[in-house]
């Protein structure tokens, strides 16, 4: 593995106004010393843009003494834009969190994945490859394993088989990304995130949609009857092994043939503990009531329905985070409870 020291370092993290590259943001500012950060975002309106607003200011207030971050309200789909950005800037690290998300927006949107999912990720590639970047990191998905029956998922397994368009368009990334480091020599290192959630998270995602459900006293669907697993990854753990793999790129070799072997890694990150939806929405609602956010006799069971599994999901997500592990030293820790409560406090504070 090539070592990478962040500090003095120019770059680039797309998604920036986004749940997780708000996060990682925030955590470099933190972490190191007189760096160059720019962020992108195209600000779409896929859910409440007051809340990108809002991470983006909580950003703006927080740069160090000696850290310079610049923010780019434009897309990652647009190839004048990424080629101009490289020139100017010189990016020492990429790390590309721009995607269209969510699984079943896929199934009714399908242009919005292949714009930033697909053409996107190309122009990412095709920047890298002409401007000697240091180490590409890019995120792909826990969708991949697609209705994969052995678990814990791990990297080894085949994942050949997607149900959603989303999935398709995160292996595609990762096939991309592989062939870039083969022909250019591009360390790259794909990251299959794990359901991730916490404070000022994304609003279409499970425990978001059914804390604003319940505050407005609407129902909320639980699907596939509540025998759904999910391996909940709270935000803090995921950007901890963003940073941690930012440092260390996979090394450029030569093989027998005297041609490059790839320098390309894909890792899980997840919690390795999956948890039944039910049991999460229990934990959910206690840690609401809690924070405040709830009453305290609010009645869940009259606004709780089990409904039938929905197309394009999966029963089960687990990860196997051994490899993570191994060259890294780190595996999630958050528990459920402790991220909840995060979230709950914060959804207290911002909508208070």
């Amino acid at each position: 593995m090539q070592k990478i020291c962040l500090d003095n370092k120019v770059i680039f993290v797309t998604g920036a106004a986004g749940f997780i590259g708000s996060n990682l943001v925030m955590r470099l500012f933190k972490d190191v010393k007189g760096a160059t950060i720019v962020g992108i975002d195209n600000m779409n309106d896929y859910y409440d843009v007051a809340l990108k607003e809002y991470r983006l200011s909580e950003l703006n207030k927080s740069v160090p003494e000696g850290t310079t971050w610049k923010f780019v309200k434009g897309d990652i789909a647009d190839k004048v834009t990424i080629d101009r950005l490289f020139e100017e800037c010189k990016f020492d690290v990429v790390v590309n969190l721009a995607a269209q998300a969510g699984v079943r927006y896929s199934i009714t949107n399908p242009d919005a994945y292949i714009q930033s999912n697909m053409i996107g990720f190309y122009n990412i590639l095709e920047a890298c490859r002409h401007n000697a970047v240091e180490h590409l990191v890019y995120a792909s998905s826990s969708s991949v394993y697609g209705g994969n029956k052995k678990v814990p998922f791990s990297t080894d397994d085949r994942v050949d088989n997607p149900v959603s368009l989303y999935a398709a368009t995160k292996k595609s990334n990762e096939l991309m990304a592989h062939c870039y480091s083969k022909l250019y020599d591009i360390p790259s290192t794909g990251l299959r995130f794990f359901t991730v959630y916490g404070p000022a998270g994304r609003p279409d995602m499970a425990y978001f949609g059914f804390t604003n459900k319940l505050m407005k006293g609407e129902t909320i669907k639980i699907f596939n009857y509540g025998n759904c697993r999910r391996d909940f990854t709270f935000v803090d753990d995921i950007v901890e092994g963003i940073v941690r793999v930012m440092q260390g790129a996979p090394e450029r070799k030569k093989g027998e043939d005297g041609l490059p072997i790839p320098p390309y890694a894909v890792y899980n990150i997840g919690g390795g503990q999956p948890e039944n939806l039910l049991d999460f929405v229990q934990i959910l609602q206690e840690e609401l009531v809690r924070a405040g956010v709830l009453p305290e006799d609010y009645d869940f069971e009259a606004h709780k329905e089990l409904v039938p599994m929905q197309p394009g999901d999966v029963p089960t997500t687990y990860a196997d985070a051994t490899a993570l592990e191994r060259d890294f030293g780190f595996t999630p820790k958050i528990t459920l409870r402790e991220g909840l409560r995060k979230f709950a406090e914060w959804y207290k504070e911002y909508y208070k």
